[in-house]
């Protein structure tokens, strides 16, 4: 299994922690990591090597067997898939038809985590929701941050704020 760094500049988002790499490696999965791939999300190499990841430079994880990937593939990674790959990434298959017609073409297996249900069952793999609500997060904390005063009614650890009449 590998974690594949988005292409995308500035995404911090990795498809795969140490954590969820020591969780895999329990599981049976032996896992490699792209150099470089979790600073942007405060991951170095150096963690993903104590979970038990092989860091690698270059193609190698192209080479895997199941790629986890924030973002789809470029054009250009999809020609490094190998055909009986399984690829979990954001896909969006139904706004992205040729990505879906090319990666079929290459006989690669799509877990698009977009189009996961949002079910009971499905709960744990629910990554629509996760994102929404880490978006949700942060449109406060910018909001919060150009209305340029305290916002006011908060309980915190120090006791009550009360907003003012």
């Amino acid at each position: 299994m590998a974690y594949q760094k988005s292409g995308y500049p500035n995404e911090s988002r990795v498809a795969a922690t140490p954590k969820t790499v020591e969780q895999l490696l329990k599981l049976g999965f032996s896992a490699l990591s792209k150099a470089g791939r979790g600073q942007l999300a405060s991951f170095d190499d150096k963690a993903f090597a104590q979970a038990g990841a092989d860091i690698v430079d270059g193609n190698a994880i192209w080479q895997s067997e199941i790629i986890l990937k924030v973002n789809a593939p470029e054009e250009e990674e999809i020609a490094l898939l190998n055909p009986g790959t399984t690829l979990v990434s954001f896909i969006w298959p139904a706004q992205n038809p040729g990505l879906m017609e090319k990666l079929a073409e290459r006989k690669v297996t799509v877990m698009a985590m977009d189009s996961v249900p949002r079910i009971s069952r499905a709960q744990s793999l629910d990554a629509l929701s996760s994102m929404a609500n880490i978006a949700g997060y942060r449109a406060i904390v910018e909001a919060a941050h150009e209305f340029g005063r305290f916002f006011t009614g908060q309980i915190t650890a120090a006791g009550k704020c009360r907003r003012r009449r």
